[in-house]
């Protein structure tokens, strides 16, 4: 939801080009973790940087897990707020559903959201246990990207979009400010990294192979949802895009059956991040049990810890939502910190590093790979830190 607001910062060129080739960079980093993980016969993300990187840079990976998922979970619930609840530039759905009321307090919907929806969802045990809830987030998210770009298209075609931007705006120190920041947020859409090892080790006959064609074909299918919603998303709204694009659903598009569609996009998304919420939080949950409790017996074997872990966590996330003004905050953040971290640096680590030790071998264009990824993931990291910085001073001032 904040890709659309990357388009009105890189124009659409740019933009593109750039949501295809962050993907193609993190389908390698994928393969990779898949192959060194395979090789380690490691069980989790943690698992494999410690064999090749040592028990400190696991740590640190698992910390990052932590903060990148936690970081994502308190945007889904954000997202949920503004979009049900309203804010104070947009109405909510419950608002034009109902008129004013109780509803309207953000923190007290999300708060009914958590407690009636999501904590029966996470309190599942298995990662396979949400196949079928995933399933239906990816089609409610195919729902979202279908009708926001029909919509888009007929007023193309009718000459009601004004002419989008192409490339980015260095007309101002904003605008190069935002240019800083904004290629973490994309790197934030792509990192499904700490989930590749408990997918793998449930997958039926499961190998190195069939778990790359899994990737691929995800791959795939996120840079076609994913450049449809910021394409579509920015030509709708240009210069007006928010941060989270489906509190712009909330006014007339100048189409026939405008209020309908502005609902099955709004509602529609929503349901979709209910259900893709368990799936993040599961990975969450795995690696703080593994910090805190890493000497106790499986979390699969411990119903009530991990019943308890749920619940701490979920009121963590919960406290998280309420104190973060937006989601453009958080994702520029954990974008330019854990998301790089998680998605490129540690994986081209364990490549690198398998190869000196002369396990799993990497080809030499691999390894040129490896050492790109590594790089440009650094200087990418560096580069959002200090943006993140002066774009606060700059606020401040």
């Amino acid at each position: 939801m904040a890709l659309p607001a990357t388009m009105k910062v890189l124009g659409l060129v740019l933009g593109f080009l750039l949501i295809i080739f962050v993907g193609f960079l993190s389908e390698i980093s994928v393969e990779m973790l898949v192959r060194y993980s395979v090789l380690s016969k490691s069980s989790s993300y943690g698992e494999v940087v410690q064999h090749a990187l040592g028990r400190p840079a696991r740590i640190l990976s698992e910390i990052c897990i932590v903060v990148n998922n936690a970081g994502v979970l308190v945007v889904y619930l954000i997202i949920m707020g503004d979009v049900m609840s309203g804010s104070p530039h947009h109405a909510g759905v419950f608002d034009q559903w109902l008129g004013n009321g109780f509803w309207d307090h953000r923190k007290l919907v999300i708060l009914v959201i958590v407690a009636l929806f999501l904590a029966p969802l996470c309190a599942l045990e298995k990662i396979d246990s949400l196949s079928l809830t995933s399933a239906a987030s990816v089609a409610l998210a195919v729902v979202f990207v279908l009708v926001a770009f029909a919509i888009a298209f007929v007023k193309l075609i009718e000459g009601k979009i004004e002419a989008p931007r192409l490339t980015p705006d260095f007309g101002s120190e904003t605008a190069i400010l935002d240019l800083l920041v904004v290629i973490p947020i994309m790197t934030n859409a792509y990192v499904c990294h700490f989930n590749v090892q408990p997918i793998y080790n449930e997958l039926e006959g499961r190998s190195t192979h069939k778990m790359n064609r899994v990737g691929r074909i995800t791959t795939v299918l996120c840079v076609l949802v994913y450049s449809s919603t910021a394409i579509s998303g920015y030509l709708l709204f240009g210069k007006d895009t928010e941060s989270d694009v489906l509190t712009n659903f909330d006014k007339d598009l100048g189409i026939p059956y405008s209020e309908a569609l502005n609902y099955i996009v709004r509602v529609g998304y929503i349901l979709h991040l209910v259900l893709v919420f368990p799936v993040v939080h599961f990975s969450l949950r795995q690696t703080v049990d593994a910090l805190v409790f890493e000497k106790a017996a499986p979390l699969s074997e411990s119903s009530k810890r991990s019943f308890i872990l749920t619940m701490v966590l979920l009121a963590l996330i919960y406290f998280g939502s309420t104190m973060i003004p937006s989601i453009w905050t958080a994702f520029k953040f954990t974008g330019a910190t854990t998301a790089v971290s998680l998605g490129f640096i540690f994986p081209a680590l364990i490549a690198l590093r398998f190869d000196k030790k002369g396990l799993g071998r990497l080809s030499q264009t691999e390894k040129s790979l490896s050492w790109f990824m590594l790089i440009l993931a650094v200087i990418v990291s560096a580069v959002g830190v200090v943006g993140n910085i002066f774009s606060l001073e700059s606020k401040s001032e």
